[in-house]
């Protein structure tokens, strides 16, 4: 028989098990933690492709490892091939920047002359100026080995991927009998999930490409050099929280004065305003209509951390990491504190009665 103050031997042993099971997903974390990219992108891309999935391999009854072969090479014409041209597109720009930084010095001087002229405000100073190469030198470097850990990424990503399309069923089924909730929960929350996570998949590439486009339209007709590269700039600085696009075309539009092209300085700052700001609202409400309705608050703070968390990744998970907070709050109250108050309330009225 125990001793009152004894600690029962079951207790311990379940104690020790846990710190086992916990010292043992930290190790695992640590060592694997450079796949959670690749894990996030598969997780992204198997939401896009879940809807097709089933249709083709439970409805029309193809094998579906032909099925998630098709996908696998499709996804990879439409997606991956269009941003390794954005890619070429930024390293073929930037390599006569990295051989020869004169030029860009010379523009960042001509900005920073004409600001402190015309509104009297020293920006940049001459030894930040002379800086700026350097950081583009090194901005460069830091791309070229984030393309290479891409492609290492690339690949463990499309492995996984494979797994979770030809064992859609067992995964699917395994979280729904293994998540700590009702039913009915479990399916709300995996539903929130998706709509999130190819809202923003969709969502915020389509608006990048779009303001992309508007963009290049606009440097072609005011004369900027290398509008396409600058248009592809412009739809990446659009998932910048707050600045946007501004990013870019603002930089640009204040170099074109500074060169003394008032003319085009006005138009692109018209076409900055108007048609590139205007044509963001424009997209995302009709891209609202047929996605997620996600509030523009979450989207902005889930990007920032997002960002910081997870990389470029973080566009997409940064607003599901705060719409999951909400929905797991909504369903803790459902859970544990409405049968709570519904069993207080019952209880009142029988001794009321």
């Amino acid at each position: 028989m125990l001793h009152p103050d004894q600690i029962h031997p079951k207790t311990i042993r379940q104690i020790l098990l846990l710190l086992i099971v916990v010292g043992l997903g930290y190790l695992l974390y640590a060592q694997m933690s450079f796949m959670l990219g690749a894990f996030l992108g598969a997780l992204a891309l198997y939401m896009l492709m879940r809807m097709p999935l089933f249709f083709l391999v439970y409805h029309k009854k193809w094998p579906v490892t032909l099925v998630a072969a098709l996908m696998m090479v499709l996804s990879l014409v439409v997606i991956v091939l269009p941003l390794a041209w954005v890619v070429n597109v930024l390293i073929d720009a930037l390599k006569p920047l990295l051989q020869d930084t004169s030029k860009l010095e010379a523009a960042v001087h001509s900005i920073d002359q004409y600001l402190h002229d015309q509104y009297n405000l020293d920006i940049l100073s001459t030894d930040a100026v002379k800086k700026i190469p350097g950081y583009v030198a090194n901005w460069g470097g830091s791309m070229i080995a984030a393309t290479l850990n891409a492609i290492t990424n690339l690949f463990i990503m499309y492995f996984l991927l494979y797994f979770m399309l030809v064992k859609n069923g067992e995964m699917e089924r395994w979280l729904r009998n293994n998540l700590p909730m009702k039913h009915t929960n479990t399916s709300r929350l995996l539903t929130e999930v998706r709509e999130v996570v190819v809202s923003n998949t969709v969502g915020i590439p389509v608006l990048g490409a779009v303001q992309g486009v508007v963009a290049m339209i606009g440097y072609y007709m005011f004369d900027i050099d290398k509008p396409v590269l600058w248009g592809v700039i412009t739809g990446i600085a659009s998932v910048i929280p707050f600045v946007g696009t501004m990013a870019a075309w603002v930089p640009l539009t204040i170099l074109t004065f500074a060169n003394g092209d008032t003319t085009n300085g006005y138009w692109l700052t018209f076409w900055g305003l108007i048609v590139i700001g205007g044509s963001d609202n424009v997209f995302r409400f009709v891209l609202q209509k047929y996605m997620a309705d996600i509030h523009p608050i979450i989207t902005v703070f889930g990007v920032i951390i997002g960002l910081n968390m997870f990389g470029f990744l973080g566009l997409i998970f940064g607003p599901l990491l705060i719409s999951l907070f909400i929905m797991l709050v909504r369903i803790y109250y459902d859970e544990f504190v409405l049968p709570h108050e519904e069993e207080e309330q019952q209880h009142s009225h029988n001794s009321s009665t």
